[in-house]
């Protein structure tokens, strides 16, 4: 592969590396309008070399620049946040993020879930982290509302079967342990939407509480719930080298 053709990118990879979005959520933005390529609607097919003059590229008005440097945020979410960065919704995560840095969350904590949560510009290790391929574990602490049992657990273990919509799903082996009578610790490699609560729900659990712990060997240790901090250089290795 040339060093030119790894200049190259695609205008929503392009969006995700100057912090806009993530590369989905760019190419939401650019589907529904809201991005111009040098004046004109931006298509999907748009590419940016980053060796040559960049093209004109603006969001809602807003003139898109590659950021200076990468940045890299561990957030403790509460419940009741929602990772969606839409601004007139008041419950939004974009409504708590630091003024003076354009991030945005990887991948996604449901609004009723709480934990750890990264943040950054870095639209290269987002699409790597939340890529399936790449089977980046992560651990959550879950308490249901009744007392669990072994056949609970290899259930989850071995993976269950529920109905999403109009299709079957059936989630991946994963290791399960028991914590307390109504707590267990998960490690999933899979991340399809609101997967614990419809894998227990599929075996007649409710989840009251949900938390994510560690994503990778990135661990959410004594962060209080609602701070954040910046990764340290040894953290942003530990997320590239599961990359």
């Amino acid at each position: 592969m040339s060093s030119n053709s790894l200049s190259r990118y695609r205008l929503a990879q392009y969006l995700a590396m100057c912090g806009v979005a993530s590369r989905r959520q760019a190419s939401r933005l650019i589907q529904s309008g809201r991005v111009t390529y040098n004046q004109r609607n931006a298509t999907h097919i748009d590419m940016v070399d980053t060796q040559q003059p960049l093209p004109d590229v603006m969001v809602d008005g807003v003139k898109i620049c590659l950021p200076e440097a990468k940045v890299y945020w561990l957030y403790h979410k509460p419940v009741g946040v929602d990772c969606n960065l839409v601004a007139d919704n008041p419950q939004s995560l974009i409504h708590l993020l630091p003024a003076n840095e354009r991030v945005f969350p990887v991948g996604r904590l449901d609004k009723d879930s709480r934990g750890l949560l990264i943040l950054t510009n870095d639209g290269h290790l987002t699409q790597q982290l939340m890529h399936p391929d790449y089977q980046h574990s992560k651990t959550y602490h879950v308490t249901v509302n009744q007392p669990i049992d072994e056949q609970f657990l290899t259930s989850m273990a071995q993976g269950i079967s529920y109905e999403k919509g109009q299709k079957a799903v059936k989630t991946q082996p994963c290791a399960v342990c028991q914590l307390d009578a109504n707590q267990f610790k998960i490690v999933l490699t899979q991340g399809l939407n609101r997967q614990i609560r419809r894998m227990c729900q599929a075996l007649g659990y409710k989840v009251i509480d949900l938390q994510r712990v560690a994503i990778g060997g990135l661990s959410l240790a004594d962060l209080p719930e609602s701070q954040w901090r910046h990764l340290s250089p040894t953290e942003v290795a530990l997320l590239t080298e599961v990359s």
